[in-house]
C-alpha cells in the first residue's frame, strides 16, 4: 500500500481534496450551455425569419422574383397574367407510338405533355395549331428506339427536340417551354 496518498488532516480541517474535477465540470457545463444556445439561436434563425430576405439572397440581391411575383399577383406583366399569355397551360392529348427496335419486338411509347405558351401566342392559338404539331411529332417519336430513352438525360433530350420542332412548325416565339408529364415505354 505504498502507492495510496494519506493526507493527514490538521485539527478540525477536512483532507484536501483534488482541485481538477470542479475546473473540469465547469469547462463542461459552459460547452454545453454553448451548443444548446447556438442550437436554439440556429432553430429561431430558420424558423422564425422572414421570407423575403431569403428570397433575395437567392437571386442575388437584386429582388427580381419578388418583382415577378408581385406583377403575376396584380395580373398586369408583360410575361403572362389576365391577358392569358403567359398564366395558362395547353394539355396536349397523350401520344402513343411504336418505337423502332433492332430486334422487330413490338415497343410502345406513351407520352404526355403540357405547352407553355410563348410571348407570341396565346392557348387559343396554340389550340387551333395543335394538328400540325402533333403531326410534327410523330416521326420524331416514331424513330426513337428504346435505348435512345435509357438515363436520366433521355428526358431532356426528347424535351428539347420537341421544343425545336414545336418553333419550326409553329414559328419563334409562339411555344415557350415543353413539359414533360408522363414518358412511359413498354
Amino acid at each position: 500500500m505504498s502507492d495510496d496518498i494519506i493526507v493527514e488532516a490538521k485539527d478540525g480541517e477536512a483532507p484536501a481534496k483534488p482541485k481538477g474535477g470542479k475546473k473540469k465540470l465547469m469547462i463542461i457545463i459552459g460547452a454545453a450551455v454553448l451548443v444548446l444556445g447556438g442550437g436554439g439561436g440556429g432553430a429561431a434563425f430558420f424558423l422564425m425569419g422572414s421570407d423575403k430576405p431569403a428570397a433575395k439572397t437567392a437571386e442575388g440581391e437584386d429582388g427580381e422574383a419578388e418583382a415577378e411575383a408581385e406583377a403575376e399577383a396584380e395580373g398586369g406583366d408583360e410575361k403572362g397574367g389576365k391577358d392569358g399569355k403567359g398564366g395558362a397551360y395547353l394539355d396536349v392529348p397523350p401520344l402513343v407510338v411504336n418505337l423502332r427496335s433492332a430486334d422487330g419486338a413490338a415497343r410502345f411509347l406513351k407520352v404526355h405533355i403540357v405547352l407553355v405558351p410563348g410571348s407570341a401566342s396565346t392557348v387559343e392559338k396554340l389550340q387551333g395549331k395543335l394538328p400540325l404539331l402533333i403531326d410534327a411529332y410523330q416521326p420524331f417519336l416514331r424513330e426513337l428506339r428504346p435505348e435512345d430513352l435509357n438515363g436520366s438525360g433521355a428526358v431532356y433530350r426528347v424535351k428539347e427536340e420537341l421544343l425545336v420542332r414545336a418553333t419550326q412548325t409553329l414559328g419563334p416565339n409562339q411555344v415557350k417551354d415543353v413539359l414533360i408529364q408522363d414518358l412511359v415505354q413498354q
